[in-house]
């Protein structure tokens, strides 16, 4: 009976009563109008937070293959050399035309004072056959002047023969006639004879001497020729320009002992230490660009479709969580990932399972940040408003 009456003294307790019936229908109703107001507050979040990521996500084509990408220089050196001196290291930041690496320059300054020594002989020579051929060109010249003044003295003295010889033949037909009807003496006949005789033989040595000279004359003008041919010889530069050209390539050796940056970024990797030998083409430094960053993203070709060149787009990058960077379609790859695998895919054939390819598409970053820098390789999500 205590018991009995302490149960009954504590409602709450394990062996209390159960309500009255008329009240469970008020508890079922309540219940219901919670569930169905919690039901509108989610429906309610539903619509405030999900329609408008709903409504971005159908305007919008995402990939979260995607990266920042940049072109990377590789610095490497046109000659094969010794290392001397390293003036850079990895991370640093390096100006465009800034001196990073210096080459052991012994040899190339030999060779360089070589190729100046050929090319001053090859300019000395030049200078000695010009004056060689100028002074037989002048000397061929003298002599063809000099043969045609004999030609003129040897022409004026074959008149004064050919009158001398005339009057001699004139003389020796009046004696001939003379003797014949004895007006004059024989002996005169004679005198007129040899006369005649050394007239000829004087019109004969003017003649001859005319044609020497002549001769000697076109002899000389072939000299003229041949001096003149010599003198062409000697004008030819090929020697000297074959030279020049060695100097300026040794000139230019000694320059690129001299390895300097190509554009303003930073140090991302170093592959060669002081005192290694290098070959010619071999990377020697690798340059992260410090601007012109760009996102590669590989998009499902069933995404592209709709895809244009100069549409925005918005890029989350992992490194800065809640940031928003912007950009714009610069271009696209002219074909996909898988056709620059060693073995692509052949989806056009029966032997192979299809499998969505990715095209690779470029986008810009219109809004870099100085505080947020971004680094070629970094993992980020982009998203392209297609509609």
């Amino acid at each position: 009976m205590q018991t009995r009456g302490t149960q009954q003294s504590n409602p709450n307790g394990a062996g209390a009563a159960p309500p009255p019936e008329d009240e469970r229908p008020h508890a079922a109703v309540r219940k219901r109008w919670i569930f169905i107001g919690l039901g509108i507050v989610v429906v309610i979040l539903a619509l405030v937070y999900g329609v408008p990521d709903l409504r971005y996500m159908l305007s919008h084509a995402g990939s979260s293959d995607a990266r920042v990408d940049a072109t990377i220089v590789q610095v490497t050196s046109k000659i094969p050399e010794r290392i001397d001196r390293m003036l850079v290291t990895t991370d640093q930041r390096v100006r465009r035309g800034q001196l990073l690496i210096v080459l052991d320059d012994t040899d190339a300054l030999a060779r360089l004072q070589q190729a100046r020594a050929q090319y001053h002989l090859a300019l000395a020579n030049e200078r000695t056959t010009v004056q060689q051929g100028q002074g037989g060109v002048s000397q061929a010249q003298a002599q063809v002047a000099q043969a045609d003044a004999q030609v003129g003295v040897a022409v004026a003295n074959l008149p004064a023969a050919q009158q001398a010889y005339d009057k001699a033949q004139a003389d020796l037909a009046r004696t001939e006639s003379l003797v014949a009807t004895g007006d004059v003496p024989r002996q005169n006949l004679d005198a007129a004879r040899a006369t005649a005789a050394q007239a000829a033989a004087q019109l004969t040595v003017t003649e001859r001497q005319i044609t020497a000279t002549q001769a000697a004359v076109s002899a000389a003008r072939g000299g003229v020729t041949t001096a003149q041919g010599r003198l062409a010889q000697a004008n030819d530069t090929s020697q000297v320009e074959a030279a020049r050209a060695a100097l300026v390539i040794a000139v230019r050796n000694l320059q690129d002992t001299r390895i300097t940056s190509p554009i303003n970024g930073f140090v991302g990797e170093k592959q060669a230490e002081v005192g290694q030998t290098i070959s010619a083409g071999e990377p020697l430094l690798t340059i992260i660009p410090a601007s012109g960053i760009y996102i590669t993203a590989d998009y499902k070709e069933t995404k592209i479709g709709q895809m244009r060149t100069g549409q925005p787009a918005d890029i989350h990058v992992d490194a800065y969580p809640g940031v928003t960077f912007h950009g714009h379609v610069l271009s696209f790859n002219p074909a996909s990932e898988n056709t620059y695998a060693l073995v692509p895919s052949q989806n056009s054939t029966g032997n192979f399972v299809k499998v969505t390819q990715r095209v690779p598409v470029k986008i810009s970053i219109d809004d870099p940040r100085a505080d947020m820098p971004l680094r070629p390789g970094m993992s980020v999500e982009t998203y392209v408003k297609v509609k």
